[in-house]
Formats: C-alpha cells, sequence, structure tokens
C-alpha cells in the first residue's frame, strides 16, 4: 500500500478541544435579572441567549451567594476599592479633600492627587489608565 498526503492525518487535528466560551458581567447580570421576572422560564431564556440552561443555573446560584460580581472582578483584573470619608475629611479643609492614588510598578513610582469633587472623572482615568 502506498500512503499519500490525502490518505495521512493526524489524531492531533482530530482530538482538537472546543475552546470555553466567557460571557460578560453585564450579560450575565441581564440572564439574571430575566430570570428573577415572575413566571419567567430558564430554559426559554437560556435558549434565547444561546447559553445552555445548566450555565444559566450557575449563574443564579453565584448571583444568590453574592459570588457573580467577585468572579467577574477577579477575572478583569479590576480590583474595587472601597473609599471611606478620612476623619479630616468633615472639617471642611480643601487642601486635605484630595485623593491620592500611588502606583508602583518595578523601581518606578506614580503618586497623583485628585480633587474630591472629580471622585467619578478620577475613577474613569484611572480605570482607563489600567487597561
Amino acid at each position: 500500500m502506498v500512503c499519500t498526503k490525502e490518505m495521512m492525518h493526524t489524531m492531533s487535528n482530530e482530538q482538537r478541544r472546543p475552546l470555553r466560551r466567557s460571557y460578560s458581567l453585564p450579560l450575565k447580570l441581564e440572564v439574571v435579572g430575566q430570570c428573577q421576572q415572575p413566571g419567567a422560564s430558564i430554559a426559554a431564556i437560556a435558549l434565547a441567549h444561546g447559553i445552555n440552561a445548566n450555565i444559566v443555573h450557575r449563574w443564579l446560584r453565584e448571583h444568590a451567594r453574592g459570588q457573580l460580581a467577585v468572579t467577574a472582578v477577579r477575572d478583569s483584573g479590576f480590583v474595587p476599592v472601597r473609599l471611606e470619608a478620612p476623619p479630616h475629611a468633615a472639617s471642611g479643609s480643601p487642601a486635605e479633600a484630595d485623593i491620592r492614588v500611588e502606583i508602583r510598578r518595578g523601581g518606578h513610582a506614580v503618586t497623583v492627587n485628585w480633587p474630591l469633587q472629580g471622585a467619578s472623572a478620577c475613577a474613569a482615568w484611572l480605570r482607563e489608565w489600567l487597561k
């Protein structure tokens, strides 16, 4: 028997594992929200989104335990920071009412002071900078 290229094949071509799908946090929360509506059919909602119903059930369990958002944040690399007003902020001193962000990488450090009134702009800038 003569072997030609057309006849040859390898197992590596046949046994490729399908890529695992990932879903964004907004989609997960949208699906969970739809499932929580009165009379909602989890199977129908999953089918409408092209998602296996078992995955939607897992998201519902994670959401009930408060783990759905935590998983998404951990996967995105963004770390939420809870800010509390320092004791001197109540005094109203404008010089002390700043947001201070210090970032260190290797031997370099960057420190940014941002007015407290612009906290949302600071968060947007920091989110964009850390991408």
